[in-house]
């Protein structure tokens, strides 16, 4: 999905997005509690167009999924919902068949790859363990 795309999908959900100066992080979604999500991108924060795309479809995947935790949670509750919401973000910016025929056609770095999919190249390890191995702890394997 593209920027624009994301954008859409979030305008065709009813998901508010703002641009929003954030003191402690670049973006961040909450839901009312009449069920409404809403994410807030800090603009000055963002590196560029790829970082924007992989953020946006992180606080997409939380809206989408319902991956919501408070402030008080747990930090395995927080780290599953926000493994639903990296797990989500990677099935909407890359397709496993995408990335194999990326590295069938040569791209056999990281950056190459992040490059090829215009994502960051943090959200490309991801990406690579969850196709990979199953699950999204690059510290395992990066």
């Amino acid at each position: 999905m593209t920027l624009t795309e994301l954008y859409a999908l979030a305008d065709d959900n009813q998901i508010t997005i703002d641009s929003y100066e954030l003191h402690s992080r670049e973006a961040l979604s909450v839901m009312d509690d009449d069920g409404r999500c809403y994410i807030a991108i800090d603009p000055m924060q963002l590196t560029g167009y790829d970082d924007e795309r992989c953020k946006l479809a992180h606080e997409l995947g939380h809206c989408v999924q319902g991956a919501f935790y408070n402030r008080f949670a747990l930090c395995d509750v927080r780290r599953k919902h926000e493994n639903r919401a990296d797990k989500w973000a990677v099935k909407h910016l890359i397709t496993v068949d995408e990335l194999d025929d990326a590295i069938a056609e040569g791209c056999g770095t990281i950056w190459e790859l992040a490059e090829h999919f215009g994502v960051t190249e943090d959200f490309m390890r991801k990406a690579v363990c969850y196709y990979v191995h199953g699950n999204l702890a690059t510290e395992l394997y990066f």
